[in-house]
């Protein structure tokens, strides 16, 4: 176990920081933001919680959820976040996610950080498989996945009940072997 760090062209992904508070809640309490995600609008407060639980959290407890910041490296700004959650029963297998600051959006950054962890966690020995599960009406997720090489593998019909009402989600997947083929033909800068 260790503190998760990896530098993109354009991004440093590390822990979540006190300083990154304030543009960390401008996107965290957007309605837009938070539309299809497992959270609601975050007030300061929640936000200031949420950092400090992060922390200092450390990447490889199984079961275990860890958001990261993701700063832009020109202007030293928090611009996102990215979690990786290892299985709790195998560590071979990871969930993703990426939440993008509204005013970063459509620059390529949620796909450079992808990028960049897909290779981090298909680097770690013996490492198997990552997925993520998106809402069936998130476009841009959708598009940010197939884009990267994942494999839309189930279409769950109102299978969660999500803010007041069902809805229905997509599972993305790719394996270690997709991945390797893949990098051959990605620059991952």
């Amino acid at each position: 176990m260790n503190k998760l760090i990896l530098h993109t062209e354009r991004l440093l992904i590390r822990n979540l920081r006190a300083s990154d508070l304030i543009n960390f809640h401008a996107y965290r309490s957007n309605p837009e933001v938070t539309k299809y995600q497992g959270f609601d609008v975050f007030s300061m407060q929640q936000a200031e919680d949420f950092i400090k639980e992060q922390t200092d959290k450390e990447f490889g407890n199984p079961g275990e959820w860890v958001q990261y910041g993701m700063e832009n490296k020109a202007t030293g700004q928090l611009i996102g976040d990215c979690a990786i959650k290892l299985d709790g029963n195998d560590t071979r297998l990871a969930e993703i996610g990426i939440t993008i600051s509204p005013s970063e959006q459509k620059k390529g950054y949620a796909k450079e950080a992808l990028l960049s962890i897909l290779d981090y966690l298909f680097s770690l020995p013996d490492f198997h498989r990552v997925t993520e599960t998106v809402d069936a009406a998130n476009t841009a997720s959708i598009q940010l996945l197939k884009s990267t090489g994942f494999r839309q593998e189930g279409h769950f019909i109102e299978n969660i009940f999500f803010k007041g009402q069902w809805g229905s989600e997509y599972q993305f997947a790719m394996l270690k072997s997709e991945w390797l083929k893949l990098k051959e033909h990605i620059p991952l800068s």
